[in-house]
């Protein structure tokens, strides 16, 4: 698969990352592509912080002949105190283009993600994933991923 690309995003890749989140079950009724703003100003905020990253996966476009976003994920470096000092890697929405899945472009972006999370210096590469993606739950187990915390959240 040496056509595919990891990269960090850039301004011009919002827009596919947004159509990433939205072809999914849970994204398509939380995120629309009908005004970007939101994300532009949430990757102006990403961009100036030293311990995000927002990465794309690029590979060919069939229908144009050129290059487009298939996946994407974001990662936040974490310094802490516990775990004498450990230094945590989280990474979040992650997603693959709906009609590349199950090519093993989602494995191809984890196991780039935690040798990036070691190059920051992480030790320990955490994940949440909602309760009822199995699938999601599977691959991350099948990735060497245990399930050994439950999340908890508060919408403010």
């Amino acid at each position: 698969m040496n056509e595919i690309e990891i990269r960090p995003a850039g301004r011009d890749d919002i827009a596919a990352i947004v159509g990433l989140l939205v072809d999914d079950v849970l994204g398509s009724g939380r995120d629309s592509q009908e005004d970007l703003t939101p994300y532009l100003a949430a990757f102006e905020r990403l961009a100036g912080d030293p311990n995000q990253e927002l990465i794309v996966m690029t590979g060919p476009d069939v229908a144009t002949g050129g290059r487009k976003v298939i996946g994407t994920l974001q990662l936040t470096i974490i310094p802490g105190l516990s775990q004498r000092g450990t230094t945590r890697a989280l990474v979040e929405a992650v997603r693959i283009d709906s009609t590349r899945r199950g090519d093993g472009l989602g494995t191809m972006l984890m196991h780039w993600t935690i040798e990036r999370a070691r190059e920051r210096g992480a030790s320990l590469v955490q994940l949440t994933s909602n309760s009822t993606r199995e699938n999601a739950h599977r691959f991350y187990r099948n990735l060497g991923f245990t399930d050994s915390h439950v999340g908890f959240k508060l919408t403010l």
